[in-house]
């Protein structure tokens, strides 16, 4: 379940502020710490969980790495709140259904 992985690397505020910023455009490591006002090794550490999440992808241009918010990352995310929102939909159209009869039964 990558969900899960995707789910906890943003549930920290600092990665989501992190994550936010890398969708606009990409960031080094130095751009992020003083963005978030953190450390650059905690910015790095960061990284390393939105990586792992598949959450940032990176290249390198020279010396230096630039990372961006990787829209894949989100992907069984979306699908396992699409199957959410599926399971809701169908329990409201079960029990607009019933009522329905119900009403045409009593009425």
């Amino acid at each position: 379940m990558t969900y899960i992985a995707t789910l906890t690397a943003l549930a920290d505020p600092t990665r989501r502020l992190l994550y936010e910023r890398m969708r606009r455009r990409p960031h080094t490591v130095g751009e992020l710490a003083r963005l978030a006002d953190v450390s650059q090794p905690a910015v790095s550490q960061h990284l390393r969980v939105l990586d792992g999440a598949r959450l940032v992808t990176h290249r390198r241009e020279g010396t230096r790495r630039y990372y961006s918010a990787s829209p894949e990352g989100l992907a069984e995310l979306r699908r396992y709140v699409d199957s959410l929102w599926d399971d809701v939909l169908t329990a409201y159209a079960t029990t607009a259904t019933g009522s329905g009869a119900k009403r045409r039964k009593n009425g």
